[in-house]
């Protein structure tokens, strides 16, 4: 049972379950077949739970100034609009992001770096992510710009965290050394099965891709000597069984998984169709049925879209504004113009600025700013609000022409991922405390 706007979530038994859909669709409990008693024990322990703000409790009341002013604490920088991969989804068009190929030069990503500086306000935690295309095409402005990071971070007393999004192709021992010692984080991109990997996710000359990449990674992780990665798969039309996906890369040794719902327009035949929807969400119970079966055999690994912090998760202003996109977050691209995140990059209704340039415009922050989960319609009444803070603004915009409508298709995957999440967290907590009884 979820309080949605406490984020409480209570595990009941089946008649304090019905006594409560009563009361959510203003029936009287008294008509339910049990005792007049434990009615009444029960509406008792929910008056208490209701005087303790983690039962039916009311709506935030805010505005979008509370939210923050700007303070940009995360940048993403192309290092590379240019791939050695031929990904048959890639929203960014196999790199390119809708224009010419080309390298962030390190003039660039030392103005991003300067301008996340001069913007990060009081902000001691900062994060930058090398991205693109792929960015081990442009290993050495990596290397210079983290080392001249580190320089501003001594220079302006803050912490930059940097993470690296790689293919892992072009990876060798020396970006692996380097990596593993001055990277954060990394994301390898790689889709499960070797089939569904290599149907997809071509090179330039049209061949599979995952027997130089899964080795690597491997070798990657393994020197990474328990710091921060996941694997980060996509799933399409081809393969609705993504499960099998997820058991592929277990079954390779990753313990960090993650597998996305591919953002295509109808007409590709890759797309997740309205048609596909129910076969996404049954194979997401399928999922969640292989990790608890996984985790209680012993071999315990991560769902990235089945974690949810219930007890010391984001605080309010996290869960209404989401990733901060146009706000907190910002895409720099090779010729250093700024965007709200990295899949808006190639709109150029979304261009805020030039860190080469020094300009910056503020206006569209705001409206970034001014986009949340209160000044949504279809968020306001949705149980799942808090969780997914009203989605992607950049699918939003893509599917529906505003930032402020939900893309629905991925509202149902999130709705019942989250359900999942609530199952899985009540399922081992309520296994933990019998453990500790017994």
């Amino acid at each position: 049972m979820l309080d949605v706007e406490s984020g409480a979530l209570h595990s009941v038994d089946e008649m304090t379950y019905d006594i409560v859909r009563a009361i959510e669709t203003s029936k009287d409990p008294h008509t339910l077949p049990y005792s007049a008693s434990d009615i009444d024990e029960v509406l008792f322990e929910l008056s208490e739970l209701k005087n303790a703000g983690a039962f039916d409790s009311k709506g935030v009341s805010v505005n979008s100034g509370e939210f923050g002013k700007g303070v940009i604490k995360s940048l993403c920088l192309h290092i590379a609009h240019d791939c050695n991969l031929r990904c048959k989804y890639c929203f960014a068009d196999t790199g390119e992001f809708h224009g010419s190929r080309s390298l962030m030069s390190e003039e660039v990503g030392r103005k991003a770096l300067e301008f996340l500086m001069e913007h990060s306000g009081n902000r001691r935690h900062l994060e930058v992510d090398f991205f693109g295309g792929e960015p081990l095409m442009n290993f050495p402005v990596v290397k210079a710009l983290t080392a001249y990071g580190r320089e501003l971070e001594k220079k302006y007393n803050k912490e930059i965290a940097f993470t690296l999004t790689t293919n892992m192709v072009a990876m060798d021992d020396e970006m692996m050394e380097f990596i593993n010692r001055e990277i954060y984080n990394v994301v390898i991109s790689l889709d499960g099965r070797r089939e569904i990997h290599d149907a997809l996710r071509p090179t330039v000359n049209g061949k599979g891709s995952y027997d130089l990449i899964v080795h690597k990674a491997k070798k990657l992780i393994e020197g990474r000597k328990g710091g921060e990665y996941y694997v980060r798969g996509t799933f399409t039309a081809n393969n609705l069984d993504f499960t099998n996906d997820v058991k592929a890369l277990r079954d390779l040794g990753f313990d960090q998984i993650s597998m996305e719902p591919v953002v295509l327009p109808d007409t590709s035949p890759y797309a997740i169709l309205e048609e596909h929807v129910a076969a996404v969400l049954s194979e997401y119970d399928n999922l969640a049925d292989y990790l608890l079966e996984s985790r209680k055999n012993g071999c315990w690994f991560n769902f990235f879209h089945f974690m949810v912090d219930f007890e010391g998760g984001p605080c309010l202003k996290k869960r209404i504004s989401g990733c901060g996109a146009g706000v907190e977050y910002a895409a720099i691209t090779p010729e250093g113009d700024i965007y709200p995140c990295h899949q808006f990059v190639g709109e150029k209704q979304f261009i805020m600025g030039n860190v080469l340039t020094g300009e910056f415009d503020t206006s569209l922050q705001k409206e970034f700013l001014n986009c949340n989960v209160t000044t949504k319609k279809l968020c306001n009444s949705c149980w799942a609000k808090y969780f997914c803070s009203g989605g992607c603004a950049a699918n939003a915009f893509k599917y529906n022409g505003s930032i402020y409508e939900p893309y629905i298709r991925s509202c149902s995957m999130l709705k019942r991922r989250t359900e999942i999440a609530c199952g899985i967290f009540a399922a081992e907590k309520s296994l933990e405390e019998s453990n500790d009884i017994t």
